[in-house]
């Protein structure tokens, strides 16, 4: 069974702890278990109930209500507002229903709320509203092992399949555009966050040649050497020793030439970078808007 601290709960649903003991002890909105250290925890059905309420607020319906609702009347009343939600673009609903759907294994109702999502907003208001927010929420975008292993990869995997989705049916990109190398270095696996730039950047009609995870330099050096690259973007969420990371980063400097290297993730931090004016770190779509210029005829 899973277990989940209130620090967690307030990670996924993006209330604070405080907040969530007041609902507690004035709504009995949750109950909390008792380990036998009698550390409060959570399991993954109280999550979603959470996950429920905070989604209806929306609805203009009183917290004290919503949290004396039995959880067959919160999904009943979840199932209503929902095309209202889209409607209203009310982005947090369906962050958290996302959310509550890969959590607890739930296909179908992650498959419903996503298409709401398609439908509603399109592709690039959906993963820039909605997907990004809820892959930093949960520690997949720049970080990693921040839910249960079981539950990252099916919400990775759920996720990887929209994206490529989305990517895939995205139109050609325009001739004369700069060209990006995408990749992960080796022992990066975690690839959503590389999979979100490769969507952004053809969003914004630009060149991608998409190397994926785990890729050696040698690998980077003879792309660059076979095709006219602008810019490279990768992704390093592993925090590494920091001579390693020197030592790569200058390597990659070498291979990379004079052109413009944007580092992302949770294992690269700004004083890693800060000595070289070729390397830039990305810690937010926000920094990727600002450097990435549109279609040059737009």
């Amino acid at each position: 069974m899973d277990q989940f601290s209130i620090s967690q709960l307030s990670q996924f649903s993006g209330i604070k702890p405080h907040t969530i003991r007041i609902w507690e002890q004035r709504y009995n909105a949750l109950k909390p278990n008792r380990s036998e250290g009698n550390t409060r925890y959570y399991d993954g059905a109280q999550l979603r109930r959470l996950l429920n309420i905070v989604s209806l607020s929306g609805t203009g319906t009183k917290i004290s209500r919503l949290c004396s609702l039995s959880d067959e009347e919160l999904f009943k009343l979840r199932e209503e507002y929902e095309g209202s939600a889209a409607l209203s673009n009310d982005y947090e609903y369906f962050i958290n229903q996302l959310i509550a759907g890969g959590m607890s294994y739930d296909e179908t109702n992650f498959d419903k709320a996503f298409s709401h999502c398609m439908l509603r907003f399109g592709l690039q208001k959906t993963y820039i509203d909605i997907i990004h927010p809820l892959l930093d929420r949960i520690g997949l975008m720049w970080s990693t092992n921040n839910i249960p292993p079981s539950q990252e990869h099916y919400i990775s995997n759920l996720l990887r399949q929209k994206m490529l989705t989305a990517i895939d049916s995205m139109p050609p990109v325009v001739e004369g555009e700069e060209k990006w190398l995408l990749f992960l270095p080796e022992d990066e696996f975690h690839e959503l966050g590389l999979l979100f730039g490769n969507y952004f950047l053809r969003s914004k009609g630009k060149n991608v040649i998409y190397l994926g995870a785990n890729v050696p330099l040698s690998s980077v050096e003879h792309t660059l050497e076979d095709v006219q690259i602008d810019n490279l973007l990768l992704f390093m969420v592993h925090r590494n020793e920091p001579e390693n990371i020197a030592g790569y980063l200058e390597e990659l400097r070498k291979i990379a030439g004079k052109r413009k290297v944007f580092i992302a993730g949770n294992g690269i931090t700004l004083e890693d970078v800060s000595h070289d004016k070729y390397l830039i770190r990305l810690s937010t779509v926000e920094d990727m808007e600002r450097e990435v210029k549109p279609l040059s005829f737009s």
